[in-house]
């Protein structure tokens, strides 16, 4: 079977009822066969409007479009791998409005970020934060943001309409010593990639679309505050390949208080899974933790970058991560050329031991002077 009897097949499903169709990611096995139905799809969508929603995922070799799952299951079934596209919630919990009392918030201290900007602060460390947006004009920012896309709106920039991105990179790279907030890798660009809706929403295929932007625009980290408890293997594929790629991908572990398991992205052995520590160093009540959390971090009460030019205090595992993606950078930018599996074992090596009983013996809470000082003795 060829590209254009694949295409009649997705035109015929198409233009069917909206009884039964769902949102569908299609991977293909061949790759001869998948460069065909590009080009075939590109052709086609000039001349019909059907096809205006359906998307290409090249980095897990699929699209994603909106039909009836049923049209795909038999014919195709050796060729096709077929999923739900489903949807995907940022990990944060309670917010408040919130005064900055200090310029450089708890966590950044409590984890040794100060100490070590004598002899590095991120600077030239490329970060894709897949989020809401971010506000381009907090002042605390203004320094800190490059180019970025709009994975919703590709018309618009990646403007946050929510908050949840602001927030998360204002942790990593805020840099305004004199009247705002200090972040952990100050020097450090952040590359919003908004995929994420005013709600916090996104689908898998956004996901995959933005770690698909990172690898082609060549980050260094991609900060992942979200999850979900459905296991997705295109996400899986697509964090594989971002790796492969030189990304290093760091996922938050959730906020369901659970034990025994994390959620998803965090949860693929191949991401680095972060925990949430709150301010006496215990590892946080609603962090979901288990053997594959890799490190905790600040995560509970945490001060930082809203929308407006404001601030709000955040808890949640996605507060966590974004001090997690700041350390990496700060690591990057002082032993460049790292790869992601050296970062991870330098993470989990270096992690100061926690109070908490609750977590396994060898993960520990992040310090970066410890994480530095084991880039020094291994690398």
């Amino acid at each position: 079977m060829d590209g254009y009897g694949f295409l009649d097949l997705l035109l015929f499903s198409l233009k069917a009822g909206a009884s039964g169709k769902k949102r569908l990611i299609l991977r293909f096995g061949d790759s001869a066969l998948y460069r065909q139905i590009l080009r075939i799809l590109q052709e086609a969508k000039r001349r019909s409007g059907l096809l205006r929603d359906v998307r290409q995922l090249t980095l897990i070799r699929g699209i994603s479009c909106y039909a009836a799952p049923d049209a795909f299951t038999r014919k195709w079934s050796s060729i096709i791998r077929m999923e739900e596209d489903s949807s995907v919630k940022i990990h944060a919990l309670s917010r408040s409005a919130a005064a900055l009392e200090d310029g450089i918030p708890w966590g950044v201290r409590h984890i040794q970020a100060p100490e070590a900007w004598s002899i590095t602060t991120g600077h030239n460390v490329r970060v894709g934060v897949i989020d809401t947006g971010v506000d381009y004009n907090h002042p605390d920012l203004q320094n800190s943001i490059s180019r970025g896309i709009n994975l919703i709106y590709r018309s618009v920039p990646p403007h946050d309409d929510n908050g949840h991105g602001t927030h998360i990179a204002g942790t990593i790279a805020a840099a305004n010593r004199l009247h705002g907030m200090i972040g952990v890798a100050p020097r450090a660009t952040i590359h919003p990639v908004k995929a994420f809706d005013q709600n916090g929403t996104a689908f898998v295929s956004d996901i995959i679309l933005g770690l698909d932007w990172c690898v082609r625009n060549r980050m260094h980290i991609v900060n992942m505050s979200f999850g979900m408890q459905n296991r997705s293997k295109s996400l899986q594929q697509a964090v594989q390949s971002a790796i492969r790629a030189g990304v290093a991908v760091v996922a938050s572990s959730g906020n369901d208080g659970r034990s025994s398991e994390i959620d998803y992205p965090a949860r693929y052995g191949q991401t680095i899974a972060v925990g949430a520590i709150n301010k006496q160093g215990r590892v946080a009540s609603f962090t979901n933790r288990s053997s594959l959390i890799d490190i905790y971090a600040p995560g509970d009460k945490i001060v930082s970058a809203w929308i407006g030019g404001k601030y709000r205090e955040m808890s949640g595992t996605s507060m966590a991560t974004s001090h997690v993606s700041g350390a990496i950078a700060l690591l990057i930018a002082y032993k460049p050329g790292l790869t992601h599996e050296q970062i991870k074992e330098l993470l989990q090596t270096s992690g100061k031991p926690l109070k908490s009983s609750k977590a396994p013996h060898q993960v520990g809470e992040l310090n970066v002077l410890r994480l530095l000082s084991a880039a020094d003795k291994l690398y």
